[in-house]
């Protein structure tokens, strides 16, 4: 064999290796970005579980206390109404940004704030505060917020996860490329940093 076509063989075995060694090192890149993102998706979903297990725990609410307190209508109408809206906010994880969870975000605020009103009201019914069912949907209802408070964290950690990951050098290079954008954090309100206690 010639010696000019041992040269031209290496060199193009060492460009096929090369380009199997950017092919594999690309896809890897690639898929771990696909795999963040969709972790901020799962992430995301377990956010509105625990939002909408609050939500559902509130008819049962408003139906006791109703037994009890069947005159403060304005109260449990507010409730029903925050509810409502609260359920209708929803976020596709794609188009995930700070406009849309702040939306949310006020969505559930209004909820939290009704819920406190009627805890306002409670206060007036002794009896009400004793029920057997009550106590239970009281307990619910805190375990719920501290559920919500961990889900809300979990995400942000795992945004910041995938933030960090397409803004590394290389990955910055191909993840606009590729279609990732950085993902927006769920901002606390000042003095959130605690869940709310559910007290009736």
């Amino acid at each position: 064999m010639k010696k000019g076509c041992v040269v031209s063989l290496i060199v193009a075995g060492s460009i096929i290796v090369f380009l199997l060694i950017m092919f594999s090192w690309g896809k890897g890149m690639y898929n771990s970005m696909v795999t963040q993102e969709e972790g901020v998706s799962s992430a995301w979903s377990q956010v509105e579980n625990v939002y909408q297990r609050r939500a559902d725990l509130i008819p049962n609410l408003v139906s006791t206390v109703k037994g009890y307190a069947a005159h403060e209508k304005e109260t449990l109408e507010g409730v029903v109404e925050a509810r409502a809206k609260a359920t209708s906010v929803n976020i596709d994880p794609s188009k995930m940004n700070a406009n849309n969870i702040a939306a949310y975000q006020k969505a559930q605020d209004g909820l939290s704030s009704a819920l406190s009103r009627l805890m306002v009201v409670v206060e007036k019914y002794p009896d009400l505060k004793a029920n057997e069912n009550f106590l239970d949907l009281q307990a619910q209802l805190e375990g719920t917020e501290n559920r919500i408070a961990v889900e809300r964290r979990k995400f942000n950690e795992t945004a910041k996860l995938y933030n960090i990951t397409i803004r590394r050098f290389p990955n910055s290079m191909f993840a606009g490329m590729f279609g990732f954008s950085k993902k927006d954090y769920f901002k606390s309100e000042a003095g959130a940093e605690k869940a709310p206690k559910v007290e009736f």
